[in-house]
């Protein structure tokens, strides 16, 4: 069931009416909004059921950014073939993108959460937070409509394909360099950890990458999979340059 109306106060009425001004979107029923925003962990406050929460419309949300998301770029893209499309649209509907979103619009001071995930950092998390942007979009779907929904996905995804398309760094380097490997050589690259520097709290690592007839590195990063990113980049760009 949803949360009746008669349980937002006043000053959370006007707090989802101005995230809503915000993004340039109007809710008819703000229950529907509040869901969006409640975490399961409220559950084991007992302050609601186990099912009272915003999984069901991450999961409808989750399908309307896929295919609004899938149709722009289909629409758009007409010259790029499929895995060009899916590595486009893998890389931009990830938490790694809609975290950051989240943030951005403010969803973090939005969240309701339990006692123990509020102590934890919760709304920080990546995960609590592109779940919840996929749980608005839901919300917004029931709402206003397919049109409405696919208006506010675009919004939030076309910047995002663009500087995925624009930004190198974006790219998965490791995927790119063993895709081509694979392709050229019927092999893997092989990653090694050379080195490992500084305090625990600030650790540095150095990886090589050893392809079939090279060796590239070592690159640095502040974990070891920054570490192999960078390596990897490197001798992608230095083997098959702007092809990516």
């Amino acid at each position: 069931m949803l949360l009746s109306k008669k349980n937002l106060s006043p000053q959370r009425i006007k707090d989802l009416n101005n995230f809503s001004k915000g993004i340039a979107i109007k809710f008819s029923n703000l229950n529907l909004l509040e869901l969006a925003f409640t975490h399961r962990s409220v559950a084991s406050d007992g302050k609601t059921s186990r099912h009272h929460n915003n999984e069901r419309l991450e999961f409808l949300g989750d399908s309307v950014l896929g295919m609004a998301t899938a149709a722009y770029l289909y629409e758009h893209f007409m010259d790029n073939p499929e895995g060009d499309l899916a590595k486009i649209k893998s890389a931009v509907v990830s938490e790694q993108a809609l975290g950051p979103i989240a943030l951005k619009i403010g969803i973090d001071k939005m969240l309701i959460l339990g006692k123990g995930e509020e102590m934890s950092g919760g709304r920080q998390k990546r995960a609590i937070l592109a779940d919840a942007v996929e749980a608005v979009i839901g919300a917004y779907y029931l709402d206003s409509g397919y049109k409405a929904a696919e208006k506010l996905v675009l919004e939030f995804m076309i910047p995002e394909i663009e500087r995925y398309l624009s930004d190198k760094d974006s790219k998965d380097f490791k995927s790119l360099l063993q895709e081509a490997h694979q392709k050229k050589y019927k092999s893997c690259p092989h990653y090694e950890l050379v080195r490992e520097s500084g305090p625990d709290h600030e650790r540095t690592f150095w990886v090589k990458v050893h392809l079939k007839n090279a060796v590239y590195g070592p690159e640095s990063g502040k974990s070891k999979k920054e570490a192999e990113q960078n390596v990897a980049k490197k001798a992608w760009l230095e083997l098959f340059g702007e092809q990516a």
